[in-house]
C-alpha cells in the first residue's frame, strides 16, 4: 500500500469528533492529490470521505449522539467493500473553530464546503479530473448541466444524479445508484443530501460508486447553480452565517439551530483535547470475504466442533413456526458454519418431534417451562465451541445472508452484539430498536403512546425514525427476538438473568453488556421476518411485562418508584383493556406477582447429574411417601439417604417401601446429626439437603446439579412460593407484607431445600448443635459464592392461625439468637439493621399495603418481645400439621416442618439498605439438640 501524500498539522478532538486542521490550501492540496494519486490496498484505490464538522456534526456524530461510531475519521479507517475507506474531518462553524484556537494556540481557518467547492473544481479542471453531483433537485440540477459548462468549461462532468427520497432509504435503489455512479468513473464525487443522511449514504454506499474522494458538502449544489443564496461575508466573518440561514428557512432549520446545536456548544468546551502528533490511524478490522450468502442449503456442524455461529432457540409449543426457521438457517449454513440448538420449555403440541426431524439440530429438554432466560442458558451451554451465539425466537425467518451480515457487523464494527432489522409478514419494519429505560420516557410512553412518533427521542423509549432503520449505527438495545453475541462478551457478560421469566431479560443482557464496555450495532442488511406468534400475549402476560420492567429498574437503580409510577399511570389510562387491569393490580400491589406467570415443571425430566439427597426424618410417616414418590424416578442417578433420627412411628418403613432409597436409623432425635450422618453415608456430589415434608420436583434436583457442578458458585436453593389458603386474615396481611418487600440478597433459607457442592461443603466441618441449619450454612458463604436459582417453586404452606405464627417468629428470634451466640462457627454475622423496617415501607403503595405492614409490623414486634423469655416447651406450628392415624392421633413432632414465614429477620454476611434486621436476645434459646431449622417451616410442596 502507498503512503499518503499529506497529513494534517494537527489534530483535536470535539466531543468524539476527531477534526483535522489544516490551512486553506493543505486541505486543497491533500483533496485534489488523493483524487489524482490515491494509495492503494490489494490494487484498489483506497477512497477518501470528506465531511465538515460543525455544530449540527457533533449533535449528529459525536458523543453520545445517535450516529455515534458511524463514520471513521483519519485516525480511524472504516472497512468497505472489501477494502477499506479512510475519513478526513475539516474544522467548519465559528464555535468550533474558536475552540479550536483555544486548544492549539493557533489561528485556524474556517474550511466550509461552499468555501472549498470552487477551488477545488478549478483545481480539478486544472489537473483533468472528473467530478460527479450526487444531489439536489431535478430542477437544480438541469440548472447545474448548464451553468458548469459556462463557467467551467474546462471540468469535465462526469454525470449528475437527483436521487428521491425512497431511493436513499431502499438498500436495492441505493446500490443500484452506486453502481450506476460506478459506470461513469467520477474521480470526484460530490454528496449533497444534508446532514446526516448525506455522511450516512456515503459510509454505507460510497465505496461502491468507485470515486476517488468523496465530499459531503450538504448545500453546495443548489449555491453552485445559485438556487440558494449565500449568507453575506460579514455574516459568514462573524459566526452568523446561523443566523442568516435560519431567517432565510426557519420551517426548516429552527429545530437545529434551537434545539439540537446548543447542547454541542455546551460539550466542546467540557469535551475537548488536542490529540497527539504521534497518533497514526488504526488498522480497520478485516471483513471476510467468505461470508456470502450460497444460495442453498447447508449442513449444520454438530456441537463437538468449532463453529462461526450457535444458533439458540427457545421453543414453546412452537410446532406450527420452527419448520420455517429451521430450514432458514439451513439455507445460511452454505456460507457459515452454523450449529443449532433448541431449548424445548417442555412442549406439546408436537414441537420435540419438529426439531428431531431436522438433521444436525441438537435437542435440548429442559424438564418444564422454566422461562426464556433459564431455557436459552441451557442452549447456549450446549452449543459448544462457537465465535458467537444467534439468538432467535422460535417464530422467524431469516432472509438470505442474515446471519453472515450480523456476522460481519461484529467484525467490522468491533461490535458486542450485532442485531438485525426486523420486519413483518408484508415487508413492513417493526420498529424493533429501543432506548434505555428511564423515568421520563416511560412517562411519554404511558401518556403518548404510538401516537406521536415523531416526538423528542428523551419521551420514547422506542425508536421510531425511520432513518434510524435504514443504516447501520450503535443502539442501546433492541427487541430480543434475534440477536448475535460475540462469544467472548457473552462470557465476560454471564448468563441471561433467569429472574426475568418472560420479557426484560435481554434488556437486562443489554444493559450489562454495554457496562463491560462492549458496543451494540444494528445491521439493516441483515433481514429477519417476525410472525408476531411468539408467546402470544393475555392479561397474565401484559401484567408480567409491567412488572418486569418493575423489576429491571429495580435491579439496576433507575429510578424504580419514578417508572413504576409511570406505568401505573400508563395502565391507567387504558383500564378498559383486560391487559392493562391485570398489570395495573400488579403494579399497585407486589403481592400479587407471585401469581403471575413463573417456572413449572415437565411431564418427563432427563436425568440429572449424579449426586447426593440427604432427607433428615423425625416421625415423618405422613409425609415422607409423599417427598419421596416425587423423587422416585431419578432414584439410582441421584443417591438419595433417608436419616430417622429418634422416629418413634413408620417413617423407616414406609422409606424402605422406595426402591433404591437408603434409610438409615439414629435413635438420638436430632436434625444436625441426621444431617451428619447423612453426610456420612453419601458419596456423590453436589449434595441436596432437603426438609422430608417439600415435595420437590426432579427438574429442580436437576437445575440445582447442574448449576452447582460448573464450580463457579458453592451453594444454592430452589425458587420457593408462600401458600396461605385457608389462613386468618392476620396470617395473609402478614404475608402480603413480606411479599412486597423489595429482592434481597441470595439466601439459603426459607425452601426447607438447599445444595452445596463438594468445595463448598468444605467450607465447615460436622453441622453443629444448632436449631437454624439452613441460615448457619448460608453464613458460610459471601453473596456472589451462593445463589438462589430459578426452578420450578416449591409451595410452602404458612401458619393457618395467627398463634402459629407467633410460635414459629418466636422460635425463628432466638434460632437466630443462638446463631450469635456461636461467632466462633460465624465469624462474619452481622449487628442490628433497619433493613425490615425500610423493606415494610418500600412495599406501601397505598392504603391497603399500609395496613398490611402495619399488621407485619406489629407481629414481628410481638414475636420478638416474647422471644426474649426462656421457655421449656418445643414451639412449632401444629396447624398445617397433618394427623398421625397410626400412632394414636398426635400430631408429629416433626424435626423438619416447618411454618412458613420466610425468616423475616435473615442473617446475612453483608447488610444491604434493604437487608435483614438481627436483634440480640437473652441467654436461654432453645436446647442444643433443637430439631428444627431458623424457619421452623411448614411446608407442602407441589410439583
Amino acid at each position: 500500500m502507498t503512503e499518503r501524500t499529506a497529513m494534517p498539522e494537527s489534530r483535536v478532538d470535539l466531543a468524539g469528533i476527531v477534526i483535522d486542521l489544516f490551512d486553506e490550501d493543505s486541505a486543497l492540496a491533500h483533496i485534489l492529490d488523493r483524487a489524482a494519486h490515491p494509495p492503494t490496498e490489494s490494487g484498489r484505490p483506497v477512497p477518501v470521505s470528506v465531511v465538515s464538522a460543525n455544530l449540527d456534526h457533533l449533535a449528529q456524530f459525536g458523543r453520545g449522539s445517535r450516529w455515534e461510531g458511524t463514520l471513521g475519521d483519519s485516525l480511524h479507517p472504516t472497512a468497505a467493500g472489501r477494502g477499506r475507506m479512510e475519513w478526513l474531518t475539516l474544522l467548519d462553524g465559528a464555535p468550533l473553530v474558536n475552540r479550536a484556537n483555544r486548544l492549539t494556540g493557533r489561528t485556524w481557518p474556517r474550511l466550509a464546503g461552499s468555501d472549498l467547492i470552487g477551488p477545488l473544481l478549478d483545481g480539478a479542471a486544472a489537473a483533468g479530473l472528473s467530478v460527479g453531483f450526487l444531489g439536489g433537485s431535478p430542477a437544480v440540477q438541469q440548472t447545474l448541466s448548464r451553468e458548469l459548462p459556462l463557467t467551467r468549461p474546462s471540468l469535465t462532468i462526469a454525470g449528475l444524479w437527483s436521487p428521491d427520497r425512497s431511493t436513499l432509504v431502499d438498500p436495492v435503489a441505493s446500490r443500484d445508484l452506486a453502481r450506476a455512479i460506478r459506470v461513469a468513473s467520477p474521480d470526484i464525487l460530490v454528496v449533497g443530501l444534508g446532514k446526516p443522511r448525506q455522511e450516512l449514504w456515503m459510509a454505507q454506499y460510497g465505496a461502491l460508486t468507485g470515486a476517488r474522494v468523496l465530499l459531503a458538502f450538504g448545500a453546495v449544489v443548489d449555491f453552485l447553480a445559485g438556487s440558494v443564496q449565500r449568507a453575506p461575508r460579514w455574516a459568514a466573518e462573524n459566526g452568523l452565517e446561523w443566523a442568516w440561514r435560519l431567517a432565510l428557512e426557519p420551517r426548516r432549520l429552527a429545530r437545529r439551530y434551537l434545539v439540537d446545536d446548543p447542547p454541542s456548544l455546551l460539550r466542546i468546551q467540557r469535551d475537548a483535547a488536542v490529540i497527539p502528533t504521534s497518533a497514526r490511524p488504526n488498522q480497520p478490522p478485516q471483513i471476510r470475504t467468505d461470508l456470502l450468502p450460497s444460495g442453498g442449503p447447508g449442513t449444520f456442524v454438530g456441537t463437538d466442533e468449532e463453529a462461526d455461529i450457535a444458533a439458540c432457540i427457545v421453543s414453546y409449543n412452537s410446532a406450527s413456526s420452527l419448520d420455517t426457521l429451521l430450514a432458514s438457517l439451513r439455507a445460511e449454513a452454505g456460507s457459515v458454519r452454523l450449529a443449532v440448538v433448541v431449548a424445548d420449555n417442555d412442549s406439546s403440541d408436537g414441537t420435540v418431534d419438529v426439531v428431531r426431524r431436522h438433521a444436525g439440530v441438537t435437542l435440548v429438554q429442559t424438564g418444564g417451562n422454566l422461562g426464556y432466560a433459564a431455557a436459552l442458558n441451557m442452549a447456549m451451554r450446549a452449543s459448544g465451541m462457537t465465535r458467537s451465539y444467534l439468538i432467535l425466537n422460535a417464530d422467524l425467518e431469516l432472509r438470505p445472508g442474515a446471519a453472515a451480515a450480523l456476522l460481519q457487523r461484529l467484525a467490522v464494527s468491533r461490535a458486542g452484539i450485532a442485531v438485525p432489522k426486523l420486519v413483518d409478514e408484508d415487508g413492513s419494519i417493526l420498529h424493533s430498536l429501543r432506548r434505555e429505560p428511564s423515568p421520563i420516557a416511560t412517562l411519554g410512553d404511558a401518556l403518548l403512546g404510538d401516537t406521536v412518533p415523531n416526538r423528542p427521542a428523551l419521551l420514547s423509549e422506542t425508536e421510531h425514525n425511520p432513518e434510524a432503520y435504514q443504516h447501520a449505527h450503535r443502539v442501546d438495545w433492541a427487541t430480543g427476538a434475534a440477536l448475535l453475541i460475540d462469544a467472548d462478551l457473552a462470557a465476560e457478560v454471564g448468563e441471561w438473568d433467569e429472574q426475568f421469566f418472560l420479557y426484560s431479560e435481554e434488556t437486562d443482557f443489554f444493559r450489562r453488556a454495554r457496562l463491560a464496555g462492549a458496543h451494540v450495532w444494528y445491521e439493516p442488511s441483515a433481514v429477519i421476518v417476525h410472525t408476531g406468534a411468539g408467546s402470544g400475549s393475555s392479561p397474565d402476560l401484559d401484567a408480567l411485562l409491567a412488572v418486569n420492567r418493575v423489576r429491571y429498574a429495580r435491579k439496576h437503580q433507575l429510578g424504580e418508584r419514578r417508572i413504576r409510577a409511570a406505568l401505573t399511570l400508563r395502565e391507567a389510562l387504558r383500564i378498559t383493556r383486560p391487559g392493562s387491569r391485570r398489570a395495573l393490580r400488579a403494579l399497585v400491589d407486589e403481592a400479587r406477582w407471585a401469581d403471575l406467570p413463573g417456572p413449572t415443571p415437565g411431564r418427563d425430566c432427563p436425568d440429572p447429574l449424579p449426586g447426593s439427597i440427604i432427607i433428615p426424618a423425625h416421625n415423618e410417616a405422613s409425609v415422607i411417601a409423599t417427598t419421596l414418590s416425587h423423587l422416585q424416578s431419578i432414584v439410582g442417578t441421584v443417591e438419595v439417604i433417608v436419616a430417622c433420627n429418634g422416629c418413634t412411628d413408620e417413617t423407616p418403613v414406609i422409606a424402605r417401601r422406595f426402591e433404591g432409597v437408603r434409610v438409615l436409623e439414629l435413635e438420638t432425635p436430632s436434625k444436625t446429626a441426621a444431617l451428619n450422618a447423612g453426610d456420612g453415608a453419601a458419596t456423590l456430589w453436589p449434595r441436596l439437603y432437603l426438609d422430608a415434608d417439600v415435595e420437590n420436583p426432579p427438574v429442580a434436583v436437576r437445575i440445582l446439579f447442574e448449576r452447582l457442578s460448573r464450580g463457579d458458585v458453592l451453594a444454592a436453593r430452589p425458587s420457593f412460593r408462600w401458600d396461605d389458603a385457608g389462613a386468618t386474615w392476620p396470617v395473609r396481611a402478614f404475608y402480603r407484607a413480606k411479599r412486597r418487600i423489595p429482592t434481597t440478597p441470595p439466601a439459603l433459607w426459607g425452601a426447607g431445600a438447599y445444595a452445596v457442592s463438594k468445595a463448598g461443603r468444605e467450607r465447615f466441618g460436622a453441622f453443629p448443635a444448632l436449631t437454624a441449619d439452613d441460615l448457619f450454612v448460608d453464613l458460610q458463604f459471601d453473596g456472589f459464592e451462593k445463589l438462589v436459582v430459578t426452578t420450578p417453586p416449591v409451595r410452602v404452606r404458612t401458619p393457618q392461625t395467627t398463634a402459629s405464627l407467633l410460635a414459629v417468629l418466636r422460635r425463628t428470634y432466638r434460632g437466630q439468637a443462638e446463631i450469635r451466640r456461636s461467632p466462633e462457627l460465624v465469624p462474619h454475622a452481622p449487628g442490628p439493621t433497619a433493613g425490615t423496617a425500610r423493606g415494610l415501607l418500600a412495599g406501601v403503595w397505598g392504603p391497603s399495603s399500609l395496613v398490611d405492614a402495619l399488621v407485619c409490623a406489629a407481629l414481628i414486634a410481638r414475636a420478638r418481645l416474647s422471644a426474649r423469655r426462656a421457655v421449656s416447651t418445643w414451639e412449632r406450628d401444629e396447624s398445617t400439621r397433618p394427623t398421625d392415624t397410626s400412632g394414636g392421633g398426635a400430631p408429629h413432632a416433626s424435626a423438619t416442618s416447618h411454618s412458613a414465614h420466610a425468616v423475616p429477620e435473615p442473617v446475612h454476611r453483608s447488610v444491604s439498605d434493604a437487608g435483614p434486621s438481627i436483634h440480640p436476645v437473652p441467654a436461654g434459646g432453645p436446647a442444643a439438640d433443637a430439631q428444627t431449622d431458623a424457619g421452623e417451616l411448614r411446608r407442602t410442596a407441589r410439583p
